[in-house]
């Protein structure tokens, strides 16, 4: 439920990215959330960002997790988004009827885990360990309308451009690179494509990666940014350390301008679209809602 009536969602927020270099357990990550999340409300951020499987890392033995590992873990989640009083929105694996998944979970003000997002979307090394998600992410920031992608995900632009449709003002992107030290270096100063993702849905864009070795020779860019909806770069991290990026987002930009007339024109297609929000809508709340269970 949104924080607060559509009619007093506030018409600015300060959104920020945490930028991480993974500890080798579960223990380590949660102090390098809490230590970021600290930085974060000192510089006056509502929501914080963290990348995809903040909690674990990304190269981590998933098939030696346990479903109480990441229940405990996320409580613990919960209790430095209450602490604070702002936003976490937090990768982790989550388990669902003996299935594990890549998700990314939304703490509220007071610490709740109001959504969960599962990553669709897998690379060939996510599907060795998760399974796919089977919606988009829509949720509220303060009863401002967001959604989220993960990771590889960015490859697949429908389903933000769904979730502009639904009324998203925010994209949210947790991603942990894992690539060649030479692809790494291409993926930096920004040339990724995120601004045009901006551009064309007319929303603000929040990217929190990884960065730095990751091991076997692997790399993360770093890069994290936020950009406006006028492909503007608001803020951007670099490719070397942890840090924490904030910007302030004028709501009254992020119109969805064009995600909303593509629903109109052709009209042929009009129908179809709205059926599909519809049904986006009910599918993000359905499979949050399972997921969010098993955290209780």
């Amino acid at each position: 439920m949104p924080s607060h009536p559509a009619e007093t969602a506030p018409r600015q927020l300060r959104l920020a990215a945490a930028q991480m270099k993974f500890g080798p357990s579960i223990a380590e990550n949660l102090e390098k959330i809490a230590r970021l999340a600290d930085a974060a409300k000192r510089r006056r951020a509502d929501a914080v960002l963290f990348p995809e499987c903040a909690v674990t890392g990304y190269t981590f033995d998933f098939a030696s997790l346990r479903p109480g590992e990441i229940r405990t873990a996320l409580r613990q989640v919960g209790s430095i988004a209450a602490r604070l009083g702002i936003y976490l929105l937090v990768g982790s694996p989550v388990f669902l009827r003996r299935k594990l998944y890549n998700c990314l979970l939304v703490f509220d003000r007071s610490g709740t885990p109001v959504h969960c997002y599962a990553k669709n979307q897998l690379t060939p090394g996510d599907r060795a360990v998760f399974s796919p998600g089977n919606s988009i992410a829509l949720f509220d920031i303060d009863g401002v309308p967001a959604t989220a992608i993960l990771c590889h995900e960015r490859r697949y632009p429908e389903l933000v451009r769904l979730g502009a449709m639904a009324g998203a003002k925010i994209v949210f992107h947790p991603n942990a690179g894992l690539d060649s030290l030479a692809v790494s270096r291409k993926k930096r100063g920004g040339r990724d494509g995120i601004a045009v993702r901006a551009f064309e849905n007319a929303i603000y864009y929040v990217f929190a990666n990884s960065v730095g070795p990751q091991g076997k020779g692997l790399w993360s860019a770093g890069d994290s940014k936020i950009v406006a909806p006028n492909e503007r770069m608001l803020a951007l991290a670099d490719n070397r350390g942890e840090s924490v990026i904030a910007a302030n987002a004028d709501l009254t930009l992020a119109s969805g301008k064009y995600a909303r007339e593509s629903m109109e024109h052709p009209a042929f297609l009009s129908a179809s679209w709205k059926s599909m929000v519809h049904a986006a809508r009910l599918q993000s709340k359905k499979t949050s809602d399972a997921f969010l269970q098993t955290q209780r």
